[in-house]
């Protein structure tokens, strides 16, 4: 894989992994029914996750172009922080729709 593509596969590595963190700081605040917090993590989470897709775009539309992209160890790497963060920001959601309707109940007694 060339240098170019390397830097992309590492900046999707970041950007998945900061993707990832975000989404784990949104659960934890909401934990706290803290969801004001909570969705600026998931904004922040949503942010670099659209970075992170960019870096994926430019290499399939590389790809798509005519100039292949070597698919190896980094590549697959970057592919599994991806797919991991995009599971995470999907559970962090979830989650905090839960806690959302647990707090709810809790002030109206009903938990």
């Amino acid at each position: 894989m060339d240098e170019k593509n390397y830097e992309k596969a590492f900046q999707l590595i970041m950007n998945a992994g900061n993707s990832k963190s975000a989404s784990v700081m949104a659960q934890e605040a909401a934990k706290k029914f803290d969801f004001d917090q909570a969705d600026q993590h998931l904004k922040d989470a949503e942010l670099e996750m659209r970075k992170a897709h960019q870096c994926q775009i430019d290499m399939i539309q590389q790809e798509a172009q005519g100039t292949p992209v070597e698919v190896n160890i980094i590549l697959v790497h970057a592919q599994d922080h991806l797919t991991m963060a995009m599971m995470a920001m999907e559970q962090a959601r979830e989650l905090i729709e839960v806690y959302r309707i647990l707090h709810k109940l809790m002030k109206q007694g009903e938990f």
